[in-house]
């Protein structure tokens, strides 16, 4: 996953700056059909059940990853195709963190859930 833009300033900001930043409590992992960047933008899915869905993590070495399964609820209408993910500091609104193109792209249709096992979200510094 890439850092956007305002992830990288509290980093820098936090780390040589001096600057307080309080990391959030709560995490939430958001779904795409158009690419976020690094700032921001984007096309995140909306209505037909979709909700952002909250995510915890686990670090070890560089990588911090999922460490349950995170299961959005069921599609009552086509949510189009899944190319994306982010990761956000809030439910709702908030500010995107982190975001990453999906290996493989997901049709999602009435019915279908999307799912992601637990440690397939790895977020990396290197």
């Amino acid at each position: 996953m890439s850092f956007t833009n305002f992830l990288e300033t509290e980093i820098l900001d936090h780390v040589f700056a001096g600057a307080a930043y309080t990391a959030p409590s709560q995490h939430y992992l958001a779904l795409y059909t158009a690419a976020p960047g690094e700032a921001a933008g984007g096309t995140e899915l909306s209505g037909s059940a979709y909700v952002r869905k909250a995510v915890n993590f686990a670090t070890s070495g560089a990588t911090t990853s999922n460490n349950a399964a995170i299961e959005f609820p069921t599609a009552t209408g086509s949510w189009g195709t899944v190319t994306h993910v982010g990761v956000f500091d809030a439910e709702t609104s908030g500010n995107l963190m982190a975001y990453a193109t999906l290996s493989s792209s997901k049709a999602i249709a009435t019915g279908d859930v999307f799912r992601v096992p637990s440690g397939d979200l790895d977020i990396t510094l290197n």
